[in-house]
């Protein structure tokens, strides 16, 4: 394999001339310029303030927890139902003084205490997944999806999670220990929150 002739090389080619300034230290970038910036958009960062108009209305709160409410009455309901209708019934006839009348008691089975046990255990499980983890995951109950609005944090903007929707719903209980005059707060409220809403900074916005 040959080798190139021994020489004189000229040098390898470095930068142009000219008097340019040293690169700046990692980290050391000047501030932006200053102005007004637009705020954060909601589910990016605080909501900060809102017009009342841009909260759900009390009424629309109210509807989302009766849809809510219906599938826990209903297993409850037949829960009961079937625990009585297995019982054993007993009833006596009574008489007095120009009177007659009948008198009846009922003891549930032991078939339908379990019934009543299982049907009430899906009623809480049911609770459980629709406020804690469906609204605590995506920000909207089934009534409240119904209705087109979602629970969200102040302070994010975004769904506050399984435990903390358990807890805001376990909150309530201050809204209803006053005479139930909690649940009334977004009538007036300039953000529509009840109690437990400002308890766990929550606010209610339409989807």
């Amino acid at each position: 394999m040959s080798q190139p002739p021994p020489g004189d090389y000229p040098p390898p080619p470095g930068p142009p001339p000219g008097n340019y300034p040293p690169p700046p230290p990692p980290g050391s970038y000047p501030p932006p310029p200053p102005g007004n910036y637009p705020p954060p958009a909601p589910g990016f960062g605080a909501l900060g303030a809102l017009p009342k108009e841009a909260y759900t209305p009390w009424l629309k709160r109210v509807g989302a927890w009766v849809i809510d409410s219906l599938p826990v009455a209903i297993l409850s309901g037949v829960g009961q139902g079937l625990m009585y209708a297995t019982g054993e019934n007993n009833c006596v006839s009574t008489s007095g003084d120009n009177s007659y009348g009948v008198a009846c008691t009922s003891n549930p089975s032991g078939l339908g205490l379990v019934l009543s046990f299982v049907f009430g255990l899906a009623a809480l499980a049911f609770a459980i997944w629709n406020y804690g983890y469906r609204q605590g995951t995506t920000g909207s109950s089934i009534g409240k999806s119904v209705l087109k609005f979602k629970v969200v944090s102040e302070k994010t903007g975004q769904p506050i999670g399984f435990g903390l929707s358990i807890v805001r719903q376990l909150a309530h209980v201050v809204d209803a220990i006053i005479c139930y005059i909690g649940y009334l707060f977004p009538l007036w409220d300039a953000k529509r929150q009840t109690l437990a809403d400002k308890i766990m900074t929550t606010v209610c916005l339409p989807i």
